[in-house]
């Protein structure tokens, strides 16, 4: 039994194809984590709900900020359940053997690399599972510079929190109580946080009142969806403003030849269009050509 196995994390995403940490985590580029940041929830929510990712996203969350600052990042996720005198005893002997410092969440947080998210299921606990606060929220700005935490129980010392620049956190609860009677069961491993599934390496994407998960091997394709879905709110409010289009046109999941070519047009055109300028849309064209038989109800 080991805590954070690189070749468990490998055998857990086999569907990365790309570069990955030490840890053997998908190193999404940091391209992807910039290019989020124009981004909305339902934006990126909506590429991958259609392909089946249902249990992505958790919005009963609190959050450290409340003036509209996103978290981005790769997530490191611990898993920890009540203590059990035995069980705390094996897994602590286990973290020693690997040569860990402090308690278990500090383990987690001395693993971080810069742009990382801690993700940790505390099983809901506030009272004695105050998983971070002043001091560890510290420590994660200085080893990942702009990331934060997503912790499925509590904090304290938020005054503290609140003074790390550029940290965003969500959490559960806020209690003085330090942490205590807990034992760690998983170290990047699959960690549940309240409704969402999260494995090592996915990208957290926290904005809009909750926190969605983002699998590492649909990223791109994620970032990419989104954008063109934001594009054609642009065109569509603006076509529905002229009078050009309906919105039960605009709301198709498949557009018309027609629309998409005015949708090109835009796009090359309208200063609006040129951050979407690189965006290939012959999947597109060829469903308005060929015809989509899941479009049978309007777009999400």
């Amino acid at each position: 039994m080991h805590f954070n196995v690189k070749e468990e994390i490998v055998a857990l995403t086999p569907q990365w194809k790309g570069e990955r940490f030490p840890d053997g985590r998908p190193k999404v580029a940091d391209k992807y984590l910039t290019a989020l940041q124009s981004l909305t929830l339902e934006e990126v929510w909506k590429p991958i709900f259609v392909k089946g990712y249902e249990s992505q996203f958790e919005g009963r969350l609190k959050t450290l900020h409340d003036d509209g600052r996103k978290l981005i990042g790769r997530a490191v996720t611990a898993t920890f359940a009540p203590t059990r005198p035995d069980l705390h005893e094996t897994m602590f002997a286990v973290g020693m053997a690997e040569g860990r410092k402090g308690n278990y969440n500090q383990w987690v947080i001395d693993s971080l690399t810069e742009g990382d998210v801690v993700v940790a299921d505390m099983y809901d606990k506030i009272y004695k599972g105050t998983f971070l606060g002043g001091n560890l929220t510290t420590a994660i700005k200085t080893k990942t510079k702009n990331g934060g935490g997503v912790i499925w129980g509590g904090v304290r010392d938020v005054e503290q929190m609140k003074k790390v620049e550029g940290m965003q956190v969500y959490f559960r609860g806020i209690d003085p109580t330090p942490i205590r009677d807990f034992v760690m069961t998983g170290f990047n491993t699959a960690t549940r946080i309240g409704n969402a599934i999260v494995l090592p390496g996915d990208i957290v994407f926290g904005a809009g009142g909750g926190v969605l998960f983002i699998p590492s091997h649909l990223v791109a394709e994620v970032v990419d969806g989104a954008a063109k879905t934001q594009v054609k709110d642009i065109f569509g409010f603006e076509m529905i403003t002229q009078n050009k289009f309906t919105t039960a046109q605009i709301d198709r999941n498949t557009w018309t030849e027609e629309m998409l070519d005015l949708l090109m047009a835009f796009i090359q055109t309208d200063s609006r269009g040129e951050p979407y300028r690189g965006l290939d849309w012959s999947a597109e064209f060829d469903l308005a050509r060929n015809g989509d038989p899941n479009d049978t109800q309007t777009a999400l």
